[in-house]
């Protein structure tokens, strides 16, 4: 699992590369009056605040725990992503679908279309560089998985939406590119239109997929399969250890809960049964670090 550091860097990238990204969009779409380009300099605006709410996720997510949230607060960070996904429905996809709209009942001719065509040259290489960054921490978490696979499996919301946020910006640049050259060989503005409502469908579609991978975190989901079935393995290997009945997990943001149910060897005092628990926690917790909970219950039966 990416430690925070990599997330907040991840982030930080985007959040550059969407600002620049918005300047340059926002300054063409006054310039040519192009529907699809206004859509992507609110889209980028949108990516900005976005990435602000991640950051102040993640920072919340670190505070110690209290009387109030004795597991801590790190599911916070769960809140603040699933709110980036309504902000990309709404202020990105529905906004543009409304732009779109409007420019198909009243077209405009593109002014100075070049410009337009520059900036989203420049836009895409921007949005490369970021995507590239949160690629290359994504390949360090998904062991082998496809994209796909890792997206519906990641227990990191952070780095799940900021995924989600480049791809989507990435090909609405390239609808948008689209859109403007086929203005530009047609003369026809109502391309621009189309490439508008295109990039409003995608945010929206890229939205409610975050969104659902977010929801099952914010409600409480395990932590990863296969870190689920190696603890198992781990606890039912120690020589304390007479059978496993259950293992329960929860993701807590970058901290982990374990919950084990588990018949130990026979134990001739209380204090002997103290020290074996003990064992098998430290033997947990130093195999794997992020499993900051650890609550042991010994029993004869499931």
């Amino acid at each position: 699992m990416a430690g925070s550091a990599d997330s907040l860097k991840t982030i930080f990238y985007a959040l550059g590369a969407n600002f620049a990204i918005f300047v340059a969009k926002a300054v063409a779409a006054v310039v040519t009056g192009s529907g699809a380009m206004l859509a992507e300099a609110v889209h980028s605006l949108a990516d900005c605040g976005n990435q602000v709410l991640l950051l102040l996720g993640v920072k919340r997510s670190k505070l110690p725990p209290t009387p109030d949230f004795p597991l801590g607060r790190g599911k916070e960070v769960y809140f603040w992503s699933f709110l980036v996904a309504v902000l990309l429905f709404t202020v990105g996809g529905a906004y543009s679908l409304y732009e779109g709209l409007h420019k198909l009942a009243h077209p405009e001719a593109l002014r100075s279309p070049w410009i337009a065509v520059g900036v989203l040259v420049f836009g895409m290489i921007a949005e490369g560089v970021s995507l590239r960054a949160c690629i290359s921490e994504v390949n360090k978490v998904r062991d082998g998985r496809s994209f796909w696979q890792w997206f519906r499996e990641s227990r990191k919301a952070e780095l799940v939406v900021i995924f989600g946020e480049d791809l989507a910006a990435l090909l609405g640049l390239t609808f948008a590119l689209l859109a403007v050259l086929a203005c530009i060989v047609t003369g026809n503005p109502i391309y621009d239109a189309i490439g508008t409502l295109g990039i409003g469908v995608l945010l929206i579609v890229v939205a409610i997929f975050v969104a659902i991978e977010v929801k099952a975190l914010l409600i409480g989901q395990s932590i990863d399969a296969d870190e689920r079935a190696q603890i198992r393995e781990l606890i039912a290997a120690q020589p304390e250890i007479a059978e496993v009945f259950n293992v329960i997990t929860l993701q807590l943001g970058e901290d982990e809960l374990l919950a084990v149910k588990a018949r130990l060897h026979e134990c001739h005092s209380t204090q002997a049964t103290v020290d074996a628990i003990n064992r098998v926690e430290k033997e947990i917790r130093t195999a794997f670090p992020s499993v900051r909970w650890c609550f042991f219950e010994p029993d004869d039966h499931n």
